[in-house]
């Protein structure tokens, strides 16, 4: 359990001891607990006919028509709930399961010594600073006016603490997913890498950055077309 104060304080303590010993239930457990408690506040709080309004009428090109059969279908607030906690646990795992078999992956191109437990492991525990993004949003979910949309409780992305975007804008999934704790998470990656390896900063960051680049960059191409 030293780890989860370690991880902020003396990353370099926790991987060296990973390496041997690599673990990963306890910071990817405590990411969906959190991510559900989250959830389930918002849902508890929201105002659900102003938030089933909202998400019907969100798309501006949609007719009157489009609306009237959208709203037959659906769901209530408290049902898109257990739908979103639901998410939480999946979406977690599988990209918990994508990243680690990405390192993976990486290892054995460079060479390297890498069991699929140890990418869990560096996955799970590199992840922590978005741990903090989503206490943020929990206190902000706690505090919240029932007339709050979730996404503008992800108060550490660039939407919306920079810029406040709207749904239908080019850049809107680019600012709403990027959190600025990413670049934190990128490094710690690059530190676990490199303290197990013994490689340079330059592939450590470069296997680190690049599932980011990826998804990010592929957003930003998407947004420059538009």
């Amino acid at each position: 359990m030293s780890h989860l104060i370690d991880i902020y304080l003396q990353p370099g303590k926790v991987f060296a001891a990973l390496k041997d010993k690599p673990t990963f239930l306890v910071p990817l457990l405590l990411s969906i607990v959190v991510g559900l408690v989250m959830v389930a506040t918002y849902f508890a709080q929201v105002d659900g006919p102003w938030l089933v309004e909202r998400m019907l009428t969100a798309n501006p090109e949609a007719t009157a028509k489009e609306i009237e059969q959208a709203r037959k279908v659906m769901p209530g607030a408290q049902v898109m709930g257990y739908i979103a906690m639901a998410a939480v646990v999946v979406m977690t795992a599988l990209v918990a399961l994508v990243i680690a078999l990405y390192y993976w992956i990486a290892g054995k191109i460079a060479g390297h010594a890498l069991s699929f437990r140890h990418g869990l492991s560096l996955t799970a525990w590199s992840g922590m600073p978005m741990l903090l993004g989503g206490i943020v949003a929990l206190v902000g979910a706690i505090t919240m006016t029932p007339q709050t949309t979730l996404e503008s409780l992800q108060l550490l992305n660039i939407d919306p603490l920079l810029v406040e975007l709207p749904m239908d804008h080019a850049w809107s999934s680019f600012a709403k997913g990027f959190s600025l704790l990413m670049p934190w998470a990128i490094g710690l990656a690059a530190l676990g890498w490199r303290t197990w390896f013994r490689t340079g900063w330059g592939q450590a960051i470069f296997v680190a950055a690049l599932p980011y680049v990826v998804w990010f960059g592929g957003l930003a191409i998407g947004a420059l077309l538009k």
